[in-house]
């Protein structure tokens, strides 16, 4: 079985339930979520928009390929409303990036694992120090706590009070 961090965020109302519809899909087409961070809101990065998102990281343990599992992310993503852009960052009902799959270090022309810049964000550092601030980045041998702690992202990252997921 692999161990994949799965990064799920949202910007576009109701941004809740794109995080649960997606967590839904996931174990439907991926596998058991084992466990999930809180659900963080942060300013979007790269682009203005209205909406701030949520952000949630969630571990998945699957027997797919990183192929696979890429093929179902995109799935999801396009069900559930997103549509993708060439000109840069948007607003979106629904992002799901893989951060690790288990230790490896995987570079296509369509995935890279590790997330390339997991390690510059503070909207994906703090919910993965929730659930794995021990696991060490494959390329940069470095624990999740050690990487937010020496993260220069100043960015606002806040916990999302909620009642429904």
């Amino acid at each position: 079985m692999k161990k994949i961090f799965l990064l799920l965020g949202s910007n576009i109302e109701p941004r809740e339930e794109y995080l649960a519809e997606a967590e839904k899909k996931i174990v439907e087409s991926i596998g058991k979520i084992i466990q999930s961070s809180k659900i963080y809101e942060t300013e979007p990065v790269g682009f203005k928009a209205d909406q701030k998102f949520l952000n949630r990281i969630i571990e998945v343990s699957s027997k797919q390929s990183a192929t696979e599992i890429l093929n179902q992310i995109l799935i999801i993503e396009q069900e559930l409303g997103r549509k993708r852009s060439n000109g840069g960052y948007s607003s979106r009902t629904i992002d799901i990036d893989i951060l690790y799959l288990n230790k490896e270090i995987i570079k296509t022309n369509v995935l890279t694992v590790p997330h390339p810049r997991l390690h510059e964000r503070n909207f994906t550092l703090i919910p993965l120090v929730d659930i794995a601030p021990d696991f060490i980045h494959p390329i940069l041998n470095l624990d999740s706590k050690k990487l937010l702690e020496v993260c220069t992202d100043s960015s606002e990252v806040i916990v999302f009070n909620t009642t429904s997921i």
